[in-house]
């Protein structure tokens, strides 16, 4: 069943799929479209999944699922995960690469490797203050709150002196 994202819970559990380039309007309207469908009829063990999704920045897609009706079973997971594989294929686009990070370059949204982010941490070209994106966040409440955030309040600190 597809809501409103605004709607689900701060609990809502959330899966953030980033794309390694923006989408085009053409593309987004596609995309949107499909991801009407797919939310609209997913369900688990035969029960509708009361949820939905949003795309931001043109790259980043993100389910939120309201679990306090019917949880993810592992079949609705694997279902949600072939969407995306065959958005990927559709769209010739990366969407499950987790081996990348992306980051905001002033107003622009950058994607690395991880290994391009760790030398650019090195020389200095990110710094603790460079906003990133935690795709590691479990659910709205953290998607809201931390998802753009310093690289210092993230993971991501790891590789910045």
């Amino acid at each position: 069943m597809l809501v409103d994202f605004n709607t689900l819970p701060e609990t809502s559990r959330v899966w953030i799929y980033q794309a390694n380039r923006s989408f085009s309007e053409t593309e987004l309207t596609e995309i949107k479209a499909k991801l009407d469908v797919f939310i609209e009829n997913w369900t688990a063990h035969g029960s509708d999944l009361k949820a939905s999704y949003e795309i931001k920045y043109k790259r980043f897609i993100v389910f939120g699922l309201d679990q306090t009706i019917s949880a993810a079973s592992g079949c609705s997971i694997d279902d949600s995960v072939k969407f995306i594989m065959d958005l990927e294929q559709a769209y010739k686009v990366d969407l499950l690469d987790k081996m990348n990070v992306s980051y905001k370059q002033g107003e622009f949204i950058a994607y690395k490797s991880l290994i391009d982010f760790r030398k650019m941490a090195k020389d200095k070209a990110v710094s603790k203050k460079t906003i990133v994106f935690n795709n590691l966040v479990a659910n709205k409440a953290e998607y809201l709150e931390n998802w753009e955030v310093p690289a210092s309040e993230s993971w991501h600190s790891r590789f910045i002196k």
